[in-house]
């Protein structure tokens, strides 16, 4: 039986718990109440990758988290997602620096969940995913990617698989995708080769790329399947401002 353990802030990679209790990092999984700084969510992120089961971050309602520099590699503001985190909102999480990142990356094995008005924005990546690179599992309910860039596709979120892992999958529940951009394909979305995308209710609006589907782009997918989703005011150089999709 999982066991949650809550933790009510962070500093470095010392975990403060009720009280000013200093607590040792948890084998199990946890609830995380983030304090509203860059360092508190990266330590978090990393905390929550060191964890068994899945993780709960619950950011300060309201807060924006600037990301100031990268803290997965070159290309990533926050730590790569390696296992189960889930981020409860109402929260945003930019990137605030002259370096170009994008602000999430999972990896195959890992799920990344954005949950209550969770803002991922401002992400510009040399490559595919401005906003989040999906090659595990992403989950969105009620949650925004806005305002990112990428050079290659999938200016929100590119949903790309990784040669011999499990193929990605990204489900929209609600929320927005708004004014990214692509220079390649998808410009708020690409769903490439083996992938999953579903979406309900979810609004697509003011997407653009120089290429092929402004909105989204499924490229040789496993499935792409819209329910109730708007997709209005996109643009693309190419064909189709709103949906491209290219059968295997």
């Amino acid at each position: 039986m999982t066991r949650t353990r809550t933790i009510q802030g962070i500093v470095g990679a010392t975990v403060v718990a009720a009280g000013g209790m200093i607590a040792p990092l948890p084998a199990h999984a946890a609830t995380i109440t983030v304090a509203c700084s860059e360092k508190a969510l990266v330590a978090a992120v990393n905390l929550g990758n060191t964890t068994l089961g899945p993780d709960t971050l619950t950011l300060t309602p309201g807060c924006t988290y600037k990301l100031t520099s990268a803290h997965g590699g070159s290309a990533n503001g926050l730590p790569v997602i390696r296992t189960s985190i889930e981020m409860v909102g109402p929260a945003t999480v930019t990137r605030s620096s002259k370096q170009n990142f994008r602000i999430a990356t999972v990896v195959p094995g890992g799920a990344l969940t954005l949950t209550t008005g969770v803002a991922f924005t401002n992400g510009n990546v040399s490559g595919s995913g401005g906003g989040i690179l999906n090659n595990g599992a992403v989950t969105l309910t009620q949650s925004t990617l806005s305002g990112n860039h990428a050079s290659g596709s999938g200016g929100g979120l590119a949903n790309v698989a990784v040669a011999g892992s499990a193929a990605p999958a990204a489900t929209f529940t609600g929320g927005f995708v708004t004014g990214n951009r692509a220079d390649s394909s998808g410009g708020g979305i690409y769903n490439g080769s083996t992938a999953t995308l579903t979406t309900t209710g979810l609004t697509m609006t003011g997407n653009t790329t120089l290429g092929r589907g402004g909105a989204l782009a499924a490229i040789a997918s496993a499935a792409t399947t819209l329910t109730g989703t708007t997709i209005t005011r996109n643009t693309a150089g190419i064909t189709a401002g709103g949906v491209y999709r290219q059968a295997r």
